[in-house]
């Protein structure tokens, strides 16, 4: 494993654990109740932060095909829940979510930034960086 997957590793680790602590932050010390699209999100987001820390501590980059894929599908709800939220045509037709709408914004910074968005960006950054180091094992073979 050269520098550059080493790195790449590194950053999905600490973007993964960042935005877990932020969800759990939200949740247990805020008190915000996770609406099921929340749920489903963590589902893809906390496995990654396990996967990139056994290929950090393997010295393993292969790890990437798999926090692309966690990142890509937990990214598609991510952006579908954040177009529930601000896009009219999209919120009219929102499924029930159970306890707590999907709709909801318990946060709504500079007016775009919610919860969805910003693990948007984060499934971003993982997906961005796990093709990258896709591409460097195919450089490097």
């Amino acid at each position: 494993m050269d520098k550059r997957q080493e790195n790449g590793l590194i950053f999905i680790a600490v973007v993964s654990l960042v935005a877990t602590l932020g969800s759990l932050y939200f949740s247990e010390a805020r008190g915000f109740i996770p609406c099921t699209l929340c749920w489903y999100q963590r589902i893809f987001m906390y496995p990654i932060v396990l996967i990139a820390g056994i290929g950090l501590f393997q010295r393993n980059a292969q790890i990437a095909l798999t926090t692309a894929i966690f990142s890509i599908i937990g990214g598609s709800l991510s952006l579908y829940h954040y177009g529930i939220q601000k896009l009219r045509f999209l919120s009219d037709s929102a499924p029930s979510c159970g306890i707590v709408p999907c709709t909801g914004q318990y946060i709504n910074y500079l007016g775009f930034i919610t919860i969805p968005f910003l693990a948007l960006i984060a499934f971003i950054l993982i997906a961005i960086t796990s093709i990258l180091m896709l591409k460097w094992q195919k450089e490097t073979k």
